[in-house]
């Protein structure tokens, strides 16, 4: 609905009060004053018009710094630091872990150093994430969601994809450098799932059947790429995070506790026609009984559990874990990196990193509650949703309570692309924060 405005008068009542007899008498008598000072505007109109262009031009904005300034005090400086300090924790963890495979490299810096650009870049990233509005973002969504899903078929092109741990997920980059689309692909999902969800009108209290579907379209076409890539853990990462939004999205029960038995029955289901690689169906059992084959997926979990067995209340020290250092416990940089904490800083360690986790978390939760609209509530609801599933997964499968999906920890584990997606992450829940929600809470 257009503003109220105030009502404009007919023209001839406008014209009536513009020739009242005391308004024309008014006018005649000071006339000739007018005429005389306009004789001397002329001469003057230059002067001041340059003194008032010089007075604008070196005055300085002042508006742009009061929006700077409103920017760095708003941010929710909690999770910032909560997310830097577990950042700079795992760069420690990821130098500890390929220190010693790295040493008869003619750098054996060369892995910290390319692990310290990918935080260079995902931090930068994030700041990106954090100034543009996301009710402004909400209009390209569908360009992101796009984009995101062709460059999951790029690995698929000969020349440009990469096989890695028996998944075609990576694109290769020049430098050495490798990109996983299906990092972004979470972000992607996350906005747009968000984006549909949210059409609902003021006057209903839940999304439409057709939104939902829609919406489980949205996220249906990643996860089927993403399936065909042998990428599990991301595949079950991206399946609950879409349960998590339209949970919180307001849709009916019966839809969650539907796309629930139906993703369990669909992982059954695979199993038994074959559709899961061996090697995928002996991560996901290992957990059930890793004693059982020592040779196969449970070498794993059985070296993981060793390694933190061992570290104690404090740990061996830093550099100093046996399992660690020599390199018994396979990709410790990434997937396995909480066996390097919890066998090198002990119980302690552990506890620090996985408190810090929670902090960044719980900022998320709070961001998510205080959501002025139900667009900027889901996208955090999403981000909340991706990073707790993938911690919980990822500490879960080097402890041995989940099956092993080789996932990173999100802003600890190597991995240039995982790395720049959670600082994006970040950025989107900053972006909720400044732009959607109240500011009262601290």
């Amino acid at each position: 609905m257009w503003p109220r405005t105030e009502p404009r008068r007919p023209l001839r009542a406008r014209a009536r009060a513009f020739s009242r007899p005391d308004r024309r008498r008014h006018d005649d008598r000071h006339h000739d004053d007018r005429h005389h000072d306009d004789r001397h505007h002329d001469d003057s109109e230059c002067s001041v018009s340059k003194f008032s262009s010089t007075e604008v031009i070196g005055r300085p904005n002042t508006r742009s710094r009061q929006r700077g300034a409103a920017y760095w005090r708003e941010l929710d400086w909690v999770l910032l630091v909560a997310a830097l300090a577990t950042t700079i924790f795992g760069s420690i963890l990821v130098w500890s872990a390929s220190r010693s495979d790295m040493a008869s490299a003619s750098d054996p810096q060369s892995y910290l150093k390319r692990h310290l650009v990918n935080v260079a870049v995902g931090i930068g990233l994030g700041f990106l994430a954090s100034r543009i509005d996301y009710r402004w973002l909400r209009a390209y969504t569908p360009i992101i969601y796009g984009l995101s899903v062709f460059t999951l078929l790029l690995p698929f092109v000969p020349g440009i994809g990469a096989r890695i741990a028996g998944a075609r997920a990576w694109i290769d980059l020049p430098g050495g450098f490798t990109l996983q689309p299906s990092e972004f692909a979470k972000i992607a999902v996350i906005l747009m799932m968000a984006a549909v969800l949210s059409e609902k009108q003021d006057s209903e209290s839940e999304p439409r059947d057709s939104e939902v579907f829609v919406s489980l379209g949205v996220a249906a076409l990643p996860l089927l790429i993403i399936l065909v890539q042998n990428d599990t853990g991301t595949v079950l990462i991206l399946a609950s995070v879409a349960l998590s939004i339209i949970a919180v999205s307001g849709a009916r029960t019966r839809w969650v506790i539907g796309l629930i038995a139906g993703a369990v029955a669909s992982i059954m289901v695979a199993i038994q026609l074959g559709l899961l690689k061996e090697y995928q169906v002996a991560r996901l059992t290992s957990f059930i009984n890793p004693s059982a084959d020592a040779s196969s997926g449970a070498w794993n979990a059985n070296q993981a559990r060793i390694a933190i067995g061992g570290g104690g209340m404090t740990g061996y020290g830093l550099f100093e874990g046996p399992q660690t250092q020599g390199s018994f416990v396979p990709v410790n940089e990434s997937d396995f990196i909480f066996t390097v904490v919890g066998e090198e800083l002990g119980f302690i360690g552990a506890i620090v990193l996985i408190v810090l986790l929670g902090v960044i978390l719980a900022r998320g939760i709070l961001i998510a509650l205080r959501a002025d609209d139900l667009y900027g509530r889901l996208v955090a609801t999403g981000v909340v949703a991706w990073l707790a599933f993938q911690m919980f997964e990822n500490i879960g499968m080097s402890i041995g309570i989940m099956p092993i999906t080789g996932i990173p920890l999100p802003f600890v584990s190597a991995g240039g692309t995982s790395m720049m997606a959670c600082w994006v992450a970040v950025g989107l829940l900053e972006n909720v924060r400044l732009h959607g929600t109240r500011k009262s809470f601290a």
